[in-house]
């Protein structure tokens, strides 16, 4: 399989869609999971959006972002979770360093 590009990546495992990580391919458990979660999100975050154009007051907006974010925060342990679980679990049976430093920079860009 050719290289992805991150956004091609990511699809790939919101859709559950076997694929690569350096010699290893898998599929994940939490694909469902995930995308009902991201799904509620969206409609939350349409709803602060909506909140805006209607000039609701600014406290009340921010705590409902506050919210979208902490859902989103919440879909990325899950996704870290399950890439713990299994393509790095893959990648440390492989010796498959660019697998963990890829963790380690994509870490570095959650947290942020």
């Amino acid at each position: 399989m050719e290289p992805h590009t991150p956004h091609d990546h990511a699809q790939l495992h919101a859709a559950g869609i076997p694929h690569s990580h350096g010699g290893h391919t898998h599929t994940h458990e939490n694909t469902k999971a995930v995308l009902n979660r991201l799904s509620r999100a969206i409609g939350h975050l349409e709803s602060v959006k909506k909140m805006v154009e209607d000039g609701r007051d600014c406290s009340e907006v921010l705590v409902q972002i506050a919210a979208v974010r902490s859902a989103i925060n919440n879909v990325g342990k899950i996704i870290l979770q399950d890439h713990l679980r299994h393509c790095i679990v893959d990648a440390v049976v492989e010796d498959d360093e660019a697998a963990i430093d890829d963790l380690c920079q994509a870490i570095d860009k959650f947290v942020k």
